[in-house]
């Protein structure tokens, strides 16, 4: 029975499939090298274009029809080596070889030597085929003028056959159930995942819509529930962004691991749901914590302590994210982002908690042990050092004091940022031009170079020549740790057509993308650096 289905799908899909493409490849090339050439027929190059759009149909040894997003039809009285339909349905009323839809149905009336094929998809034959017929995930319907030569198999859907419908192999269905076709997510796979965007305002997929909604008030209640958590996590994210990035990263990479070595011992199988549900709930709310982060932006912080203030902050975070889902490849961008920035925003928030409840502990540990030293100097006529904290007190006091002077100093704007970027980017683009003939390493340069830069000088010679200087937001001296960490998350601000440089000019505090990620700010300094 399994053997059967897997028979067909690798015997007869995966060869049609690629027949269809190849054909579709001789085909464009045939049409380049007929325009090329400017031949006395002029139509022909035209056709060929035209069928290349839609479907793939030409002569020689192979004679397929493809097409992609739309319907396959061979007519009556025609015949094709293939009729191969990816969303969109396969029909065949002539001869062919092998009928296959991919969401999609297939709908044989004519004559086949070899398979029909449905995957995410419903069958229906009323005519002689000499191989088998398969369904996925779908339905197969045999008429009553249907003859099998080999195996008719439903897998994942109910098999509709006619008295007179005659199966000469085996009809069987496995995991049955009635899909009824999977017409349903056809939209939104040609309107959302191939333009790279979770939404579209198109018809036919609002359950993607109320799916997206359900999610939104699944986070304003959770903004509800744990709002003490949600604000913690929230100001973890803005004055540690980069450390949440790293903590996402790693804590992708180490949970497989973890899991391996829980499910390696034997008796920690036990905890891995446990473990996999704390990951998705850690998900769950990191959504909601990045949503209140966007809300923020809108309507301030004036009553953190109010419930309503972070559910209305979700819900208004909400409702801009869905806004970004319309737009292609940048939909799909947002959504990846929110889920790795929120996730590592509590990661993080954890690993803090965790590390300030030890250095409590030891704080207490070591109070107790300062009081009883300075009871027994007391008791021998000498005073008691003076506690460690005091130093721990300057150290913060001296970090206070240089991040105010940072604060007060003017933000850089946007148009003097991007004329120093360009200048760094022409000085980038001579040496490599000098020492390497490839421009496509000219991104990688320019990042290093700046990463350098920021971490010796503070800044780059486009920011010396106009005096600026990149400085963190907490006070403390740039690391190459932090340089590194702005340098790559450039890249993030350049992905979405530069909307993370844009940024700064819409941006309350002026900073890119890649400035919030590395906390960091482009200040105006009074008198000019020097580059070395």
């Amino acid at each position: 029975m399994i053997k059967s289905t897997m028979r067909v799908l690798l015997a007869a899909v995966i060869p049609v499939l690629l027949s269809a493409l190849a054909g579709i490849a001789q085909a464009q090339t045939a049409a380049s090298d007929a325009d090329s050439a400017g031949g006395s027929d002029q139509s022909a190059p035209l056709e060929r274009h035209h069928v290349h759009l839609h479907h793939a149909h030409h002569g020689g040894d192979d004679n397929s029809l493809f097409s992609l997003g739309g319907d396959s039809v061979l007519t009556a009285g025609k015949h094709a080596d293939s009729v191969v339909a990816i969303l969109g349905s396969a029909i065949s009323d002539g001869d062919a070889d092998s009928v296959v839809s991919i969401l999609g149905s297939t709908h044989v009336t004519g004559t086949l030597t070899d398979s029909a094929v449905a995957v995410l998809g419903n069958v229906y034959v009323d005519s002689k085929i000499d191989g088998d017929a398969v369904a996925v995930l779908g339905n197969i319907e045999l008429g009553p003028h249907a003859e099998i030569g080999g195996d008719v198999v439903a897998v994942g859907g109910k098999l509709q056959r006619d008295p007179n419908a005659i199966v000469h192999g085996e009809a069987q269905t496995v995991l049955g159930g009635d899909f009824g076709g999977f017409d349903w997510i056809k939209p939104w796979i040609r309107h959302c995942l191939f333009l790279g965007r979770p939404l579209a305002l198109v018809p036919g997929i609002g359950w993607a819509w109320t799916l997206a909604l359900s999610f939104l008030a699944l986070y304003v209640l959770l903004a509800f529930l744990f709002r003490s958590g949600l604000n913690q996590c929230v100001q973890t994210f803005e004055s540690h962004p980069g450390h949440c990035i790293v903590a996402a990263l790693i804590a992708a990479l180490v949970s497989p691991i973890i899991v391996t070595l829980l499910c390696i011992t034997v008796i920690g199988i036990a905890a891995v749901p446990f473990f996999v549900a704390a990951l998705f709930f850690a998900g769950l709310f990191g959504k909601a914590v990045l949503l209140a982060w966007i809300g923020g932006r809108f309507i301030g912080r004036t009553q953190p302590e109010s419930q309503g203030h972070a559910a209305l902050a979700v819900l208004l975070g909400g409702a801009v994210v869905l806004v970004f889902y319309l737009v292609p490849v940048l939909g799909f961008i947002v959504y990846k982002l929110l889920g790795l920035l929120g996730f590592g925003a509590v990661v993080y928030t954890l690993l803090q908690s965790l590390r300030a409840r030890r250095a409590a502990t030891s704080g207490e540990g070591s109070t107790a042990g300062a009081a009883t030293a300075a009871g027994a100097g007391a008791a021998v006529g000498v005073d008691a050092a003076p506690p460690a904290s005091s130093a721990t007190a300057t150290s913060a006091e001296s970090i206070a004091i240089a991040a105010a002077s940072a604060a007060s100093l003017p933000r850089a704007g946007f148009w003097i940022r991007i004329v120093a970027l360009l200048l760094d980017a022409f000085i980038v683009a001579i040496v490599v031009g000098v020492f390497h003939h490839k421009a496509d390493v000219e991104l990688l340069v320019l990042a290093i170079y700046g990463a350098v830069m920021w971490k010796l000088r503070g800044a780059t010679v486009g920011g010396i020549v106009f005096d600026m200087q990149v400085v963190r937001q907490d006070g403390r001296e740039i690391d190459w740790v932090t340089a590194f960490v702005r340098a790559l998350s450039c890249f993030l601000s350049l992905a979405p057509a530069g909307l993370g440089f844009l940024w700064i000019a819409f941006g309350g505090e002026k900073q890119a993308w890649h400035d919030k990620i590395a906390g960091t700010v482009v200040v105006r300094t009074r008198k000019r650096l020097s580059p070395v």
